[in-house]
C-alpha cells in the first residue's frame, strides 16, 4: 500500500497532537492548531523533506524545538544529523 500526502499527516497528527497538548497544557484542538500552524508541520507537509519517513518523536522534538527556539532545524535529533 502505497501512502498518501494526508495518510501520513493523519499519522503524525494522531501521535504528535497528544505530545503537543500534553507538553503545552492544552486541549487537543488548540495543540491541533498550534501544529497545524507551525514551520515544523510546513516542513512535513512538504514532500521534499521526506520529513514522513522520521518517527513522530522526531517531529515533536522539531516543534518543540521551535516553540523554544523559533526554528525547528534546531531539534536535538537534526543537530546530530549534521
Amino acid at each position: 500500500m502505497k501512502w498518501t500526502k494526508s495518510d501520513y499527516l493523519f499519522f503524525f497528527d494522531r501521535w504528535v497532537i497528544p505530545m503537543v497538548a500534553e507538553e503545552y497544557q492544552l486541549d487537543e484542538e488548540k495543540a491541533l492548531k498550534l501544529f497545524i500552524d507551525s514551520q515544523t508541520y510546513q516542513l512535513l507537509s512538504d514532500q521534499t523533506t521526506k520529513l514522513f519517513r522520521e518517527s513522530p518523536l522526531f517531529i515533536f522534538d522539531m516543534f518543540k524545538a521551535e516553540q523554544e527556539t523559533g526554528n525547528p532545524r534546531n531539534s536535538s535529533y537534526i543537530k546530530n544529523y549534521v
